[in-house]
């Protein structure tokens, strides 16, 4: 079979797009091609980052997709309000789809429909096969039994209110709501006077989600906060995995030597589930490689080692992850984001950034712990998916 694009990527999401988008900037001679079988890239999401989460290079490639950026955030709990500086931006999909699209052009095709994959063809439901040295797959999370998840599931509403709502940065995290079984905060992105995003979140065991109760949640704060609403523009969902134990290279070898990215390749931050500095550091990655090495096996090799490296880098993550959801009742765990919350500001952005020196989790494991010691030390020896319980 002939082989006419250099690197195919199926799925239209935010890893994918970025890889389209950065070899279109820095290799344009090369074949690429983006298939999405929606209308638009991107979806319906909102992405948000730390300034601190990327290098300034990063930031200066990506800036034009940025929709909003505030210089500081805020975080409540019940005994704790806090506002920390340090910038924090926010990309919509709409933006996403309307400059990463424009640059691909014919580069991009939508509405194709994907039925089948291998490392150097797609086909797709009219039955047509494309051929390319490369697919990468970034059509999001993979099932698999080698890993134990748990989950930050969400609905956010992006609304118009009948008056201004007063908020002058966003707010990461208000804790001081019900708590409905796990941790649950509610995340606020003003992004205007009277446009605000409210978006209703919770850390649970499973992936399921109940959206009319969430929809509920998302009136009653309004309400208690004192707002009336006009309009809403849009209503995004999702359920983001949060890794708790994990078997790396059995994940892996289930690909079969299939190229993957984002959330398929476990390249996300693993107790936040952000996922954008990955995508961006993979985008550049692959940017970089030398044409030889976009073969198929070549590719998979190379992204499962900046998996790998990631994988290994967020060991003491998955430690305090699990310490989350299995140690203590679920109602208390925004105990231990408060105390987390309380941490130096440098050492929390660090932690955002994935970046945790020595020291930092000393500090993180210092002093009296907000869960019970032994069902604690339980969880941190719980190491295999195994020892837990069946992955959804």
């Amino acid at each position: 079979m002939t082989k006419p694009y250099d690197l195919i990527l199926a799925g239209g999401g935010l890893a994918n797009g970025l890889i389209a988008w950065r070899l279109r900037q820095q290799r344009p001679s090369l074949r690429i091609l983006l298939l999405e079988g929606g209308d638009s890239i991107g979806g319906n999401h909102t992405w948000s980052f730390h300034d601190s989460d990327l290098t300034a290079q990063e930031w200066a490639w990506i800036a034009p997709l940025v929709t909003q950026r505030w210089p500081r955030y805020q975080v409540g709990f019940p005994q704790l309000e806090r506002t920390l500086e340090g910038g924090y931006a926010s990309i919509s999909s709409e933006d996403f789809a309307r400059i990463v699209s424009a640059d691909l052009g014919p580069g991009l095709r939508t509405g194709a429909q994907i039925t089948g994959l291998t490392p150097s063809s797609v086909t797709l439901a009219s039955g047509e096969v494309l051929a390319a040295r490369a697919v990468v797959d970034g059509r999001g999370m993979r099932a698999t039994r080698h890993l134990s998840l748990g989950y930050q599931t969400f609905l956010g509403q992006e609304l118009v209110l009948a008056a201004p709502h007063g908020l002058q940065a966003p707010v990461i995290m208000d804790a001081g709501v019900e708590q409905q079984g796990g941790y649950r905060f509610v995340y606020l992105l003003p992004f205007g006077p009277d446009r605000i995003l409210v978006e209703d979140t919770h850390y649970v065991d499973s992936a399921a989600w109940e959206p009319e109760r969430l929809r509920a949640n998302i009136a009653a704060y309004a309400a208690a906060r004192g707002w009336q609403v006009a309009s809403m523009l849009r209503e995004e969902h999702g359920s983001l995995p949060i890794v708790l134990a994990g078997d790396f290279d059995a994940c892996w070898d289930e690909m079969q030597g299939q190229p993957c990215s984002g959330l398929r390749a476990a390249l996300f931050h693993p107790t936040t589930g952000y996922s954008l500095p990955h995508a961006v550091r993979l985008a550049d990655y692959i940017a970089g490689l030398q044409d030889d090495a976009l073969d198929a096996p070549r590719l998979f090799a190379a992204i499962r080692e900046q998996a790998r490296l990631a994988w290994e880098s967020q060991r003491f993550f998955r430690l305090l992850n699990r310490m989350l959801f299995l140690a203590g009742r679920p109602e208390s765990r925004w105990r231990v984001m408060q105390r987390f919350y309380r941490l130096p500001a440098p050492l929390i952005a660090r932690f955002y950034a994935g970046r945790l020196r020595l020291q930092d989790k000393a500090r993180l494991l210092s002093g009296k712990p907000p869960v019970p010691v032994g069902e604690a030390f339980a969880a941190a020896i719980k190491i295999h998916p195994d020892q837990i319980r069946k992955p959804a």
